[in-house]
């Protein structure tokens, strides 16, 4: 069990950690190297060094597949299912995962930037190192989500919802947390901790006393405190 952490109606609970995937690959077939197409049904596939930028794969289904060093420029995901999939070093600028849905999945060292996940679901993800920068989740879900020894710049979680969200060795830069709901969310790992917006949806998070002191200036300024 997590720590003790302080509710916010005054009382004590315990802080929930989030439940990692249990991800069991079966033996995966090549990715033949054609298209993908939208509403497409992918099962059981490896796609290897693969260039599947400005491609459409909108409404598709990817189950049990793995994606290792796949560039994915454009990429449009919209409405995807990604489910107990592993995606290793993906490299991009503006894939499209908006309203996807990403369950059981593991996302290793990727090179992402503007990635669009707006009104998408994330459920049982790992997020191990590597960088993403500009993250788009605005009104995403997030259950059991954990981001693990990687930098996210200027990450959008505005008017998310965040459940048992993990933020282990990870640096969170400039994020933005206007109208998000958090409950059970441990942001202790996250150094540097640097929140642009949303202070006053902090409720529900679980933070160091060292990061509370770090906080403070914008805290009391967010609450109209002069401190002089």
């Amino acid at each position: 069990m997590g720590p003790m952490a302080r509710g916010t109606t005054g009382g004590s609970r315990v802080a929930r950690g989030a439940r990692r995937p249990e991800l069991r690959l079966p033996p995966l077939e090549p990715w033949d190297g054609g298209a993908l197409a939208p509403d497409g049904d992918y099962d059981g596939l490896e796609f290897r060094d693969a260039d599947l930028s400005g491609q459409d794969a909108a409404g598709a289904r990817f189950m049990d597949c793995a994606l290792r060093g796949c560039a994915v420029d454009e990429l449009r995901l919209r409405h995807a299912r990604v489910l107990d999939s592993a995606l290793t070093a993906p490299r991009g600028v503006g894939t499209d995962l908006s309203e996807a849905t990403l369950r059981d999945v593991e996302l290793t060292d990727p090179r992402l930037g503007g990635t669009q996940l707006h009104g998408a679901v994330l459920e049982r993800v790992v997020v191990r190192g590597g960088k993403i920068d500009y993250l788009n989740l605005r009104m995403a879900r997030l259950r059991d989500v954990v981001f693990e020894s990687c930098v996210l710049v200027e990450p959008d979680f505005a008017n998310a919802r965040l459940e048992r969200v993990e933020f282990v060795d990870c640096a969170l830069k400039g994020a933005d947390f206007s109208g998000a709901t958090l409950r059970d969310v441990d942001l202790r790992g996250a150094a540097p901790l640097e929140i642009a917006r949303g202070l006053d949806r902090l409720s529900g998070a679980l933070i160091s006393t060292a990061q509370l002191l770090d906080l403070a200036p914008a805290l009391a300024a967010a609450v109209g405190i002069r401190v002089e």
